[in-house]
């Protein structure tokens, strides 16, 4: 049952509106961080007049914990095995085996699918700094445009990055919406894996042959100077794969597996997201070799872990809280109305959330984090499932990347490009990639799989 925050449509709505441009206001002209800026506009909120008080609140205190009660530990392990991936050498045996099946005339499409699935457990950025260097011996070995080399690798960390948990914004906007963690996984990863071959295809046919800019031989040495891992295929792919198996197996069963089943509670518990996270930390843990390593992974990676996930912990509890209060108010009714009123689809609405707050912000946690947070009060009135919403939300979130994103200039920079070369190649990859996956979101839901 929701909490009745307030009975006044009018002053809700216009509330609402000035909430929403005050927060976009704050990030990007004013700079402020995004905790205080979606903190100080729901405060604000909280004092208009028509506003029942007590209600508010609390509405603030259910959302804020009801959202991060069923997400907060889940995040942070996932952020424990993006460290254990990033200091065991996992990375680069993932991104060889890649280029081995591909084959090494075909390395920018392999650094693509290296980003496709890299980027579901690491953050993007992270994971093209500690690539860098082979992006560049690579372009070098193969007489190769950086700008052909790269984009699809770009585009495909930043769309699973953004769209299939468990990486925290994803798994986070999965939360806010109810969305089913499995089926966010395997959709996600149907609609991410064209949205990359459209990343590929522009950097190989759009951006590579209009930037000339090649490799740079002092980013290609560092290769040289950092060790051969010393562990296994199987090993390195292993937190990755088995947490993702697990929870998708979670969702399988609770479709096709009656409750007297003998299996299903077996399944159930081990696919429940914080379990099977921390099988995979196990086994990220169990990655490491040397005694300084070990030494290290016993508070290291954990503290390392909490400062990363402490903004997205804030920054979705505010979201859950902003969601529960807008339940309490008529703001769904009039927006659900609108779309009713002129025949929209319903499935729009997350996408263009999605695309404001990340073009705004620069941000794409902030932007799939906001889409999922306004529109989970409306999905029963849209008639649309909290899985479709999540996918379509994050697809926008994507578009587009550049001068205003911290990604872009990681990207850009490392890469030797110059600003208008890095909006051709990882602005427009950023933007075929997310209008080429949101498309296939827009299939699966037209065709009720999602």
């Amino acid at each position: 049952m929701n909490i009745q925050v307030s009975t006044n449509p009018l002053l809700t709505l216009i509330a609402f509106i000035l909430l929403v441009v005050t927060l976009f206001v704050l990030i990007a002209k004013w700079k402020w961080h995004v905790f205080l800026a979606l903190l100080i506009p729901i405060v604000v909120f909280g004092i208009i007049p028509g506003i029942q008080q007590t209600s508010f609140i609390n509405a603030f205190e259910e959302g804020f914990g009801k959202t991060l009660g069923k997400i907060g530990v889940v995040i942070v392990l996932g952020s424990v095995i993006a460290e254990g991936l990033k200091h065991t050498g996992a990375i680069k045996v993932i991104t060889q085996s890649i280029i081995n099946f591909v084959g090494s005339k075909r390395i920018p499409l392999a650094l693509t699918f290296t980003g496709f699935i890299l980027g579901i457990a690491i953050f993007s950025d992270v994971a093209f700094v500690i690539l860098n260097p082979l992006v560049h011996a690579s372009a070098i070995a193969t007489n190769t445009g950086i700008a052909a080399m790269s984009t699809g690798l770009v585009g495909s960390l930043q769309l699973t990055h953004a769209i299939v948990p468990p990486t925290p914004g994803p798994l986070a906007a999965a939360a806010l919406v109810g969305a089913d963690i499995g089926k966010t996984i395997l959709y996600g990863g149907i609609c991410c894996f064209f949205g990359s071959l459209a990343c590929w295809a522009w950097g190989k046919w759009v951006a590579g042959p209009r930037i000339k800019t090649m490799g740079n031989q002092e980013f290609a040495m560092e290769t040289e100077k950092e060790r051969s891992p010393s562990i296994g295929v199987l090993a390195s792919y292993a937190p990755i794969v088995v947490p993702i198996v697990l929870i998708t197996l979670h969702s399988v069963a609770q479709l096709y597996l009656d409750e007297v089943n003998f299996f299903r509670p077996i399944i159930t518990y081990l696919g429940w997201p914080v379990c099977a996270l921390t099988v995979g930390v196990w086994l990220a843990y169990r990655n490491v070799y040397s005694i300084e390593d070990k030494k290290k992974t016993k508070n290291e990676w954990i503290e390392n872990a909490l400062k990363g996930s402490a903004m997205i912990l804030v920054v979705t509890g505010l979201g859950g809280s902003l969601s529960e209060i807008l339940k309490g108010t008529p703001v769904v009714t009039y927006i659900v109305d609108f779309f009713v009123h002129y025949k929209l689809p319903a499935i729009i609405l997350p996408f263009i959330i999605g695309v404001i707050g990340n073009m705004i912000t620069g941000s794409t946690t902030v932007g799939v984090i906001t889409a999922a947070s306004i529109v989970a009060p409306m999905l029963s009135s849209l008639h649309l499932s909290p899985e479709a919403a999540m996918l379509s939300g994050a697809s926008g979130s994507v578009i587009i990347k550049y001068v205003n994103s911290s990604y872009f200039w990681v990207c850009t920079s490392l890469s030797k490009l110059s600003v208008h070369e890095g909006m051709l190649a990882y602005g427009g990859a950023t933007l075929v990639g997310g209008l080429t996956t949101f498309f296939v979101v827009c299939i699966l839901w037209g065709t009720g799989l999602i």
